[in-house]
């Protein structure tokens, strides 16, 4: 699996609350990066396990436009999942 922060283009960046403990809450930055696996390769989470995954073709009359509505869709769906409900897989130990 290969992460990275490519492309530049992204510059969205939400704070994730932890509301699992009755103390003080946690804040995480977290922030779309780009991964590159075998059977997906788009926008995530650099904090969990969620990935944007747009429905469609892409709307707009023109390439720029196509990718004006695909960053705005993909900005509007990373700001509002929940890190809690993607948890990535536990590595195994050893």
């Amino acid at each position: 699996m290969r992460l990275s922060f490519f492309p530049p283009v992204c510059t969205t960046e939400t704070a994730a609350y932890s509301q699992l403990t009755s103390g003080p809450k946690v804040i995480t930055l977290r922030k779309p990066i780009w991964i590159e696996e075998p059977r997906f390769e788009g926008y995530g989470c650099s904090e969990c396990a969620w990935v944007f995954k747009p429905e469609g073709r892409p709307a707009g009359d023109s390439l720029d436009e196509m990718k004006e509505i695909f960053e705005r869709l993909r900005n509007k769906a990373f700001a509002i999942h929940v890190c809690a409900e993607h948890a990535r897989a536990k590595k195994a130990e050893g």
